[in-house]
């Protein structure tokens, strides 16, 4: 099978890129039902909410040497702070994409383009603005505590996945290392997830399914 590739824009930083990596492996086990993927997943997604000292499954991933070695951080304390930050990105987004991934056995829920407005936009119908949800959406783009953040992210991931909408967990891991790790990063972030939400769409775009195999780099 020849596959397709979707093209990012801007391109992953070094860390979106190790989680990309990362949920492509557990992806493609989940779906071939392989033992490993699935309790992974099971236990990533117990750690959801959770702070990272209290979720020891996603330990193995935020303290490999493949992460650190392409953060150039230093041992001073803000070096100390941004390594922190990259850390808790990392277990957000791969908790998220456990939520996300849950019971989907046939269809990909991680998949290189849609960011999270885009993601939030598609729930919602062509030409309208369901209210409510674009609260909860503007509720994720303000929180500064990283608890309620990952929180209103989850209440979103699991509207998402009702509806079978994939989100690219690679993209939103930077994005949440930005909100973490730099000065006013939510607000850079709002602002990104804002321009995603009311991008121009086409009245006959197609409908952006988990189903494609273009983000499948064989995992086997």
């Amino acid at each position: 099978m020849t596959a397709t590739t979707t093209e990012r824009k801007p391109a992953l930083r070094p860390l979106g890129a190790y989680v990309d990596e990362q949920v492509r492996k557990l992806q493609e086990g989940y779906l071939r039902d392989r033992p490993g993927a699935v309790a992974t997943l099971a236990g990533l997604r117990g750690g959801a909410g959770k702070p990272l000292t209290d979720a020891p499954e996603a330990w193995e991933f935020t303290s490999a040497p493949q992460l650190h070695d392409a953060l150039p951080y230093g041992g001073d304390p803000e070096g100390e702070r941004r390594r922190e930050a990259a850390e808790n990105a990392v277990h957000m987004a791969l908790s998220l994409y456990a939520v996300h991934q849950q019971s989907r056995r046939e269809e990909r829920m991680h998949r290189p383009g849609p960011d999270l407005g885009r993601a939030v936009r598609r729930l919602m119908p062509p030409g309208d603005i369901d209210q409510a949800l674009h609260r909860r959406f503007v509720q994720a783009g303000t929180a500064v505590d990283p608890a309620v953040l990952a929180q209103r992210l989850r209440e979103i991931v699991t509207l998402l996945r009702r509806e079978s909408i994939p989100l690219d967990y690679g993209l939103l891991a930077d994005h949440l290392h930005t909100a973490l790790a730099e000065r006013n990063g939510i607000k850079q972030v709002r602002t990104a997830w804002g321009r995603g939400f009311h991008a121009y769409r086409p009245a006959n775009e197609p409908a952006d399914t988990g189903t494609n195999d273009d983000t499948d780099k064989d995992a086997a």
